[in-house]
């Protein structure tokens, strides 16, 4: 069991289209500008982690995730910049690991990124990419960049780009690495594939019980072993909202999350958002939704039943104004992280 001292704990955000205090839409650049700021709470407050995540559509105000972290880098001083996910499957695994490298040298060695699928397609007919080729593209390019981050020499070639012969790629980072988790949604496919690769294995756990998650990262702990790796961290990333109390925090996000889930379902043919589907997560699954009490017990649930080593928050999740975001982020850092390592050092 890892000591509770040693857990993490970080952000994640995906750049939401915000709103002000009175409920009246902000731009993108004024999201983006506030985003800023978040970053610079988190990291005098004393968190461990900042991830911003890549979409291509009007409900999210971030595109380029390593453009905002090289400005976070900055306006910061200790916190671990990274991604919550880089879409790797429409992106160049050179040109990401130039951009990292890049991030890293502006933060000190800070840069880490977490490579996934993404949950939308935009980016593919954006940039010309086949969706048939959905698989095919994010293996090869996972393993191009594991490759690329060890920053040797690569000898690399697939069927989704050039080959590299004995290539050098830079700039190199000062500290001869940089960190890279895989970000997976819960197939035992991509399970194995971060073991086989020897990366730390980011699970996104949006919904449901998080203890039903537990089988996978028993499968990647075995299949670490059985690859002849080192253990790897395992992390968990949930949505959630904080307020003082439960009742302010259910009444405060229920909009917010019923506006941006409930865009994203009906795309999908989902049925309609209700209340009840919310509070039914927000009681007992993975919506962490609540007093500082209520989300540090729910924490401290969520990381025993998986055995993970680090917890990212989700913060915003929809039009969510950014003095609910900065205060989110207050309670997390101040209240919610000491509760939890004070559970888990009773366990």
């Amino acid at each position: 069991m890892t000591n509770a001292n040693d857990i993490k704990f970080g952000l994640d955000t995906f750049g939401d289209m915000s709103q002000d205090d009175a409920g009246k839409p902000i731009s993108a650049a004024q999201t983006i500008r506030n985003l800023v700021e978040q970053a610079k709470l988190a990291d005098e407050l004393g968190l461990n982690a900042f991830n911003v995540g890549e979409h291509h559509r009007d409900d999210f105000a971030v595109s380029a995730p390593d453009t905002v972290l090289a400005g976070i880098a900055t306006v910061t001083k200790q916190i671990t910049l990274g991604t919550g996910v880089t879409v790797l499957s429409s992106d160049d695994p050179v040109r990401v690991y130039q951009r990292f490298a890049t991030v890293d040298a502006l933060s000190n060695g800070r840069a880490e990124i977490t490579a996934g699928r993404g949950s939308f397609t935009e980016s593919f007919p954006l940039f010309g990419y086949d969706l048939s080729a959905y698989h095919v593209l994010f293996e090869e390019k996972l393993e191009l960049l594991v490759e690329l981050f060890k920053e040797g020499p690569v000898t690399w070639q697939g069927t989704t780009r050039a080959p590299l012969n004995n290539q050098q790629v830079y700039p190199k980072t000062e500290g001869g690495h940089m960190g890279i988790r895989v970000g997976v949604g819960g197939s035992p496919e991509s399970v194995v594939r971060a073991a086989r690769l020897g990366v730390p294995m980011a699970l996104a756990i949006i919904g449901g019980d998080p203890a039903r998650f537990a089988p996978f990262a028993k499968l990647y702990r075995d299949s670490l072993a059985q690859f002849g790796k080192e253990e790897l961290p395992v992390s968990i990333h949930s949505p959630g909202h904080i307020a003082s109390t439960d009742e302010e925090a259910i009444e405060q996000f229920w909009p917010h999350y019923a506006e941006g889930f409930g865009r994203i379902g009906k795309e999908r043919g989902w049925g309609a958002m209700t209340k009840d589907h919310y509070l039914q997560e927000v009681y007992g699954g993975s919506l962490y939704v609540g007093s500082p009490n209520t989300v540090a017990q729910k924490i401290a649930y969520a990381v025993t039943s998986v055995g993970a080593q680090r917890f990212d928050l989700k913060y915003v999740s929809g039009p969510v104004p950014h003095s609910q975001a900065m205060q989110t982020i207050s309670l997390y850092a101040t209240e919610v992280v000491p509760r939890v390592r004070e559970l888990l050092a009773k366990k």
